[in-house]
């Protein structure tokens, strides 16, 4: 079998002079690309992080072993696969290899098919490792603010120069704007460009705690401060100290305790639950809300005197709707984020699609253009009609329904690959990232397979 036809690559190394050839052979007759070594200085010299196969080493050899081969290998990625094949005596060594780092280890006397099995698995897991890696090398630089706030209408431009420009300072920020509009995404751009960068980001949302739990999570308890309170423990705000703490939906804290908080932010100190000592913190705070905290304080349901403490430096976050010319940018951000999680190709998108987009309304803003980012790539977008009813269906009906979807697009990928290749099967599943054995399952399934 030639290299092009190879099922994966595989570094031996076995002392044995007459074992080593017969390894050798084995596995290139399963279907494997071998590199075999008689030693672990020179196998070593082929070990790099980028490697796309296995090491199969065996444990008992002169100068440098095979455990030390595997802990000098796995120095170089520690997630490369090192399958160690072992005597009957060295088997609780190998136990222990296993328990250090070993993918696998194989006892003598073993058949080729057995070892072609676990090479197969330890590839196919290999090849997963450095494809997820190549993803998220693909991911935007989420620290960057152009990849945190996607768009070049005028709107946004003004938003990032307010970010950079807030984030040089240490003033506690007050951030304002419709659910979904991105609130925790450009407070954790105020924290990275600043000079808090590399301290603890702690976000709180206040709205999601019952309000006899708000207390202890920002401030913490002492033992026996109250009913099961069995031990000491820090709370949110000396947590981020150093760094910057976030309290979302800012707008839901009781009355009773925002006027702790106040005391905090005038004061820089705290005191735990049950305690009488204050301890000084050095914390940034960004608070967050989707209500507008000048009307709320004058109808009494937020404090005026908190308020205006948190309002120093105020950003009002625009809707979606407000800067729909980022919209194609955003959306392709977006749809490159799915395409990393799911591991989905993007699908070609039609210029009417823009379209709609554009002319659509936004009342979930970026979380909701996020959620059809993802449809999209999964192959389930059929346009805001069908967007919009889908949630009058039933669950059952909704479950057969991506099903079919799912499937009919995997179908459609796979015999897109297939016409590509010219109907080989190898850079087939290469290029959709399966194992051959999935690729003809999936063909059977879908009656593919002649």
């Amino acid at each position: 079998m030639s290299a092009t036809q190879t099922n994966g690559s595989v570094i031996l190394i076995e002392d044995d002079d007459d074992l080593r050839p017969a390894i050798t052979q084995g596995l290139e007759l399963e279907g494997f690309d071998v590199k075999s070594f008689r030693s672990a200085g020179d196998a070593l010299k082929e070990i790099r992080a980028d490697f796309a196969g296995v090491v199969v080493s065996d444990i008992k050899m002169p100068d440098v072993d095979g455990l030390e081969l595997m802990s000098l290998a796995l120095e170089i990625d520690s997630a490369l696969p090192v399958i160690l094949i072992t005597g009957h005596g060295d088997v609780p060594l190998a136990v222990k290899a296993i328990q250090s780092g070993a993918y696998e280890f194989l006892e003598k006397p073993f058949s080729p098919t057995r070892l072609g099995e676990i090479v197969s698995r330890g590839i196919e897991k290999r090849r997963l490792v450095l494809e997820n890696r190549a993803l998220r090398k693909d991911l935007p630089n989420s620290e960057a603010l152009a990849d945190v706030l996607v768009g070049s209408s005028a709107v946004t431009q003004r938003l990032r120069s307010e970010v950079l420009a807030i984030a040089q300072t240490d003033a506690d920020v007050l951030l304002q704007g419709d659910t979904g509009v991105g609130k925790e995404l450009i407070s954790r751009a105020i924290h990275n460009n600043g000079a808090r960068k590399g301290k603890p980001f702690v976000a709180l949302n206040c709205g999601a705690l019952p309000e006899n739990l708000i207390e202890s999570e920002l401030f913490g308890h002492v033992k026996g401060a109250f009913t099961g309170a069995h031990e000491n423990r820090i709370g949110k705000i000396q947590h981020a100290d150093g760094g910057t703490i976030l309290l979302d939906e800012v707008e839901s804290m009781p009355v009773e305790l925002q006027i702790k908080l106040l005391r905090v932010l005038e004061e820089r100190t705290i005191e735990q639950l049950g305690s009488n000592k204050l301890r000084k913190v050095d914390v940034r705070f960004i608070a967050a809300s989707k209500s507008d905290l000048s009307k709320e304080s004058q109808v009494g349901n937020f404090r005026a005197d908190l308020f205006y403490r948190l309002n120093v430096v105020n950003i009002l976050i625009p809707s979606l709707d407000d800067r729909k010319e980022d919209i194609p940018d955003l959306f392709m951000h977006l749809a490159r984020l799915a395409r990393a999680r799911y591991r989905k190709e993007i699908p070609e998108m039609e210029p009417s699609m823009i379209a709609e987009l554009q002319s659509h309304e936004w009342p979930g803003n970026i979380r909701e253009l996020r959620n059809i980012a993802d449809r999209f790539v999964l192959g389930l977008w059929r346009g805001f009609d069908d967007y919009g009813t889908q949630t009058t269906k039933n669950a059952s009906s909704d479950k057969l329904l991506l099903k079919e979807n799912m499937d009919n697009h995997e179908r459609l990928l796979i015999v897109a690959e297939l016409k590509k290749n010219a109907g080989k099967l190898k850079p087939t599943y290469e290029a959709l990232g399966i194992s051959r054995k999935a690729l003809y399952d999936k063909m059977k399934r879908f009656g593919l397979d002649g």
